[in-house]
């Protein structure tokens, strides 16, 4: 609802961006909702943050956007935080609840893929229309699990605080900045649930969750600082051009 008042009439042109950037949006929400059914929600979300192992197999072919050593050495410690960071809940879960975690992480790496091919309109419009999509597949299950006032008060402002307000600025993030390191700056997010438990309730996180927040926010902070020499090859190609 909160994005629909940033969207404009151009959402409203075909694109094969758009329709394959709602499809992913889609199935990241479904799947991910569908594997902490199956499995522990710790696992789901590491699995699911496998998405820049994706994004760096594929941004190369999809979008000219090819992951360097540089990179991948930025996942390999990324997936070693993440893992450290959920070390006390993970469990084996189900196959089941694990396949779908990951799936869910290649729709995701998917649905960023798509938005930042959309870097020269509007990403924004991937999302809105994935979240069309969602409702029309999710109104079934609704019927049979209506909301109470406090469910709705939620979902209201999960709505808002939670996807809508997000989304709205990672649209216009990510027309700056790669698919990759769009990602990277999203692992942020699971990693702020133990501060805002602190916050909340005065609970402190364990020793494995800062180690692994650390290494995790470290290894983001790299990946998403450029290279002096790659800023200096930009502004020649940039320059060229004009020339």
């Amino acid at each position: 609802f909160l994005i629909s008042f940033f969207i404009r009439r151009s959402a409203f042109r075909f694109s094969w961006n758009k329709v394959l950037g709602a499809i992913s949006y889609t199935a990241m929400v479904i799947l991910f909702v569908s594997a902490t059914k199956a499995t522990t929600a710790a696992s789901a979300i590491l699995l699911q943050y496998t998405s820049p192992v994706y994004i760096a197999i594929l941004g190369g072919w999809l979008l000219k956007e090819k992951a360097t050593i540089r990179d991948w050495v930025v996942i390999f410690f990324v997936i070693i935080g993440m893992v450290l960071f959920f070390m006390d809940d993970i469990s084996s879960g189900s196959l089941k609840g694990n396949i779908l975690a990951v799936l869910s992480g290649v729709a995701m790496a998917l649905n960023a893929i798509f938005m930042r091919r959309e870097k020269d309109a509007d990403p924004l419009e991937n999302v809105f229309w994935g979240c069309i999509l969602t409702i029309l597949i999710a109104i079934p299950f609704m019927v049979k699990y209506v909301p109470d006032i406090n469910g709705w008060a939620g979902i209201g402002l999960l709505g808002i605080f939670q996807l809508g307000l997000p989304y709205i600025l990672y649209a216009k993030a990510i027309k700056h900045i790669t698919a990759l390191q769009s990602t990277f700056l999203g692992l942020i997010e699971p990693l702020l649930s133990p501060v805002w438990v602190f916050l909340t309730i005065g609970e402190l996180p364990g020793l494995m969750s800062v180690l692994g927040g650390v290494v995790v926010l470290t290894s983001v902070t790299i990946g998403c600082i450029k290279p002096k020499n790659h800023s200096a090859s930009e502004m020649l190609q940039q320059q060229s051009s004009l020339n």
